[in-house]
């Protein structure tokens, strides 16, 4: 499997990641977060075909890109079922205090345990673990047969995401942290909204 890890900025800089079948040239795109025409240029100069979006939670920097991308590639758009509220609110995703007004409609809605596939490679898959906190619909996408977790703005390398954003909660961050990231096992690269990658075996440190 492939990882590309994409900063994007338009307000704030966020890390978007392309998760690709290297064989099959077929993935996902995780929080899009800005500047899709750089986004869509990385997929066609690698002939990449999206199956998938996939939101780690629904803050404005990383659902950014999500609406242009979504219709230019013809693909769904998944977050969290809590995360309605973000998508269509701009009051909730921020983005109404920079003058964006992001409203997302069209998402499916993920639950705690499901599995996304790509349907061109079934054996690859993400298991979806809620790790509410950060915000009230945050997620962790992984792949154990990897050891790879996409985590958002849960944790990040050397510190973990804030609390005091509409729907964060501090003890359910470090629930979600101590008894889920920290479950999976040390091996696992965990990628991060914005940082550089890190580890479960070097966050226990903290943990």
């Amino acid at each position: 499997m492939i990882v590309k890890q994409v900063p994007l900025c338009e307000i704030l800089t966020t890390n978007a990641y392309f998760y690709i079948d290297e064989k099959t040239k077929h993935g996902f795109l995780v929080d899009p977060a800005a500047e899709p025409e750089k986004l869509l240029q990385i997929i066609k100069e690698n002939g990449w075909t999206i199956e998938k979006i996939l939101i780690t939670h629904g803050h404005f920097d990383h659902i950014g890109a999500v609406e242009k991308l979504a219709k230019e590639l013809n693909i769904p758009y998944y977050i969290h079922a809590n995360g309605k509220q973000y998508l269509i609110n701009p009051q909730m995703n921020l983005s109404s205090f920079f003058e964006q007004n992001i409203s997302l409609s069209e998402a499916k809605y993920l639950q705690d345990g499901d599995e996304i596939t790509l349907s061109s490679v079934p054996d690859v898959k993400l298991k979806v673990i809620y790790t509410p906190g950060h915000t009230s619909d945050s997620v962790v996408y992984y792949d154990s047969s990897n050891s790879i977790a996409f985590v958002g703005d849960t944790i990040f390398k050397d510190s973990e995401g804030r609390t005091d954003l509409p729907g964060g909660n501090y003890f359910q961050l470090y629930d979600s942290i101590r008894n889920k990231v920290m479950s999976l096992p040390d091996d696992t690269v965990l990628y991060s909204g914005h940082t550089e990658k890190t580890s479960v075996q070097h966050e226990k440190g903290r943990f």
